[in-house]
């Protein structure tokens, strides 16, 4: 592993010697990348299904895995996104004179070299290098094995471009997909300027739990929508098949439904959809009965204690009734990921209410908890979804991969 150290410490010492680079030029690099992978769309494919061949399909991380012509296109949009995005780059964000004449400015700087430990999906490759270059960063990629062959060819473009573009290749540094190679990033101290992990909760754990350098959580999503009980039955019925059923495998999937005990009656329409699409049910006891003989009974099942707070990535789902809001609220600040949370009503109090005591990164009123996503939110792509309070919180974007620092000017200034 100490090579691989090496290959690191060399990285850090070009990126800091990198001569200042315009916005045109980073732009030009983009375009390039853009058209590069429209160009390489069917090897991509080719080593993509390569490495689908080694995964079982009813695992949830194979639509993780899986690339379509429709998702690299979706890539390449993100980029031409993120290239019309204006950069906070050496931005400065505060300008002000002290009565004591020093000038002091506010003034957006890289993080450095950003390091993403990452899990299935190869699309991450691409958003991640796009963001950090835009916004000056180098990046570290640490990819799993089930996406070996995919990450190695995505990257192989990355590279084309840049070589085509007369920059070095480790601007994008890709690390052997060997679990070893995680602690390895770990205890980059004083070369890895932050890492943010991007996966399942079991390697998010592990990151913070074995990190020596500064992480950024991009927390598991352990999501929940409270039906209210002066929701509405067919907005409710439309959100949480959206936010249950498009995609199982993201993090702003639906896990649990909460609904006021007045509205059980509603139960059996409101999942009419999933009952179609085999989602399995994790009922608690009254919402058990008010589905037994109407939800079909090899996919209803009595919920235990471990099905709450649990992230399926499957269809799959739970069910708890409440008798009040305040219960509803209790119960998502008892199991949430502070990720992606729900209500559905019409009555502004008790929106209000929810708003006010839920502390996800997001919190939607009336609307799918699927929108929790850098390209929906207008960032083009995202680094991950930030649970945490600290620098940045819900869609990582362009904007939040800078820092900042205070820059002082002075005329011989001296402090009494």
């Amino acid at each position: 592993m100490n090579h691989i150290m090496n290959n690191l410490s060399q990285i850090k010492n070009i990126y800091q010697n990198l001569p200042p680079l315009s916005t045109l030029k980073r732009n030009k690099v983009l375009s390039d990348l853009a058209q590069n992978l429209k160009n390489q769309q069917e090897l991509i494919l080719a080593e993509n299904k390569k490495d689908l061949l080694l995964m079982n399909k009813n695992d949830p991380n194979y639509d993780r895995l899986e690339l379509t012509l429709s998702r690299i296109n979706s890539m390449i949009d993100g980029i031409y996104t993120v290239i019309k995005l204006k950069s906070n780059l050496n931005k400065t964000l505060t300008n002000k004179k002290l009565p004591n004449g020093l000038v002091i400015k506010k003034v957006a700087t890289p993080l450095g070299l950003v390091a993403i430990i990452f899990e299935s999906r190869p699309n991450v490759t691409i958003d991640v290098f796009t963001l950090c270059f835009k916004s000056g960063n180098a990046c570290i990629l640490k990819g799993g094995k089930e996406a070996t062959l995919t990450n190695k060819i995505l990257v192989a473009i990355i590279h084309a471009t840049l070589r085509q573009n007369n920059l070095p290749e480790c601007l994008c540094y890709l690390l052997p997909n060997a679990r070893k190679y995680t602690n390895t990033v770990l205890s980059a101290t004083n070369i890895i300027d932050v890492c943010i992990p991007r996966g399942s909760s079991r390697l998010i754990n592990y990151v913070r739990d074995n990190a020596r350098i500064p992480i950024i959580e991009t927390g598991a999503g352990i999501v929940h929508v409270y039906f209210d009980k002066e929701g509405d039955i067919a907005k409710a019925k439309a959100i949480i098949s959206n936010a249950k059923t498009r995609r199982v495998s993201v993090c702003n999937a639906l896990d649990c439904l909460i609904i006021h005990q007045q509205r059980l009656n509603d139960l059996p329409q409101l999942l009419e959809d999933l009952a179609q699409r085999r989602v399995v049910i994790y009922a608690d006891m009254a919402s058990y009965t008010a589905l037994t003989n109407k939800y079909p009974s090899d996919l209803l099942k009595v919920a235990d204690n471990t099905s709450f707070g649990t992230e399926f990535l499957d269809y799959k789902m739970a069910i708890k009734t409440v008798s009040n809001i305040n219960e509803a609220i209790q119960h998502i600040h008892t199991y949430s990921s502070f990720h992606s949370e729900a209500i559905i009503s019409e009555n502004k109090q008790a929106i209000k209410l929810f708003l006010n005591k839920i502390d996800a990164a997001a919190v939607y009123v009336n609307a799918s908890t699927a929108f929790t996503d850098g390209g929906e939110f207008g960032l083009g792509a995202e680094i991950g979804i930030s649970t945490q309070k600290l620098h940045a919180r819900g869609p990582m974007g362009l904007n939040e991969l800078n820092s900042y620092k205070w820059i002082i000017h002075g005329n011989g200034h001296i402090r009494s």
